[in-house]
């Protein structure tokens, strides 16, 4: 099972990292459309996006310490319900056009629980 978590965990690391990273930074097209499009302000978004790299360092920490990766994986889950809350919010899911990129949050918060799981079965 620790194999399972650690190759969920450092998957996931990669994920929150790469879109934590243009958040914080509030570069991109990711960050401009949170700002544009879901009326986030610049504040929430860098938030979200340190929230994110630090889930990133939690997941990899957390091979080592496995309290820390459930934490991180869950505290992660728990951003990827508010941001389908957001999505909803603006209409994403019924909008052919952005159904695809609403889609992600979703996949993510299982691949969250999932992680999660297999950690806690890896004590």
């Amino acid at each position: 099972m620790y194999i399972t978590a650690a190759v969920l965990s450092v998957l996931l690391a990669f994920v929150t990292l790469a879109a934590g990273v243009p958040k914080a930074l509030l570069k991109g097209d990711v960050s401009a459309g949170l700002q544009s499009h879901m009326g986030l302000s610049a504040g929430l978004v860098r938030f979200v996006g340190v929230a994110e790299v630090a889930a990133s360092v939690g997941l990899v920490v957390g091979l080592f310490w496995q309290p820390l990766g459930i934490a991180a994986a869950v505290g992660f889950g728990i951003t990827m319900i508010g941001a389908v809350g957001y999505h909803t919010k603006a209409g994403d899911y019924a909008d052919p056009a952005t159904r695809g990129n609403a889609m992600a949050p979703i996949i993510l918060a299982l691949v969250s629980a999932a992680t999660a799981v297999t950690l806690v079965l890896a004590m």
